[in-house]
């Protein structure tokens, strides 16, 4: 019995922090809709600036902030209400928005973001290191403009080169004076 509790206390742990890891939709992610025998209702489309989509039959619906999973279940509510009787609905990211490599970088701009990137593949794609980089001075900014609890949006962090890259992040490698 204790066995099975102990089982069943890990399985719905693994759960939670699945869903605290989901991934979340902003402004620059293409998305694929699609719903199950109904072709003018499947779409590919990249969500606006505003975080919002143009869906047929329901006009904008805001998306930024919701992982697909969520997205699934807010058109399925809309569309049962409506117009369809048990619509079967799927979401999946066809393409992520890009990430940005700044400073002391070979080729800093902005590059496709894939799931697993850490910051020293990031800087790898950028070019890699100038002479003049510095190796300890990295820097992070995360896109918090998604993000539920955004408390904080906009600020600099020290990162380390193993660290995990997310969507829409701005990575700087400072100058070193050596």
């Amino acid at each position: 019995m204790l066995r099975f509790l102990s089982l069943l206390l890990v399985l719905i742990s693994g759960f939670s922090n699945a869903n605290e890891n989901a991934y979340v939709l902003g402004a620059g992610d293409v998305i694929a809709i699609s719903v199950y025998d109904e072709p003018d209702l499947s779409i590919e489309l990249r969500i606006g600036m505003s975080g919002t989509i143009s869906y047929p039959l329901l006009g904008d619906v805001q998306v930024a902030g919701l992982s697909p999973k969520e997205l699934e279940t807010k058109l399925f509510e809309k569309l049962k209400c409506s117009y369809l009787v048990s619509p079967s609905i799927s979401v999946s990211i066809v393409e992520y928005r890009p990430f940005y490599v700044t400073g002391e970088v070979e080729r800093p701009g902005s590059f496709p973001f894939h799931p697993g990137l850490t910051i020293d593949r990031a800087i790898s794609i950028a070019g890699g290191f100038t002479e003049r980089a510095s190796k300890s001075k990295i820097y992070v900014v995360h896109d918090h403009s998604v993000n539920r609890e955004s408390t904080k949006s906009g600020r600099k962090e020290r990162t380390e080169l193993s660290d995990v890259v997310r969507p829409g992040d701005v990575i700087t490698v400072e100058q070193s004076f050596f």
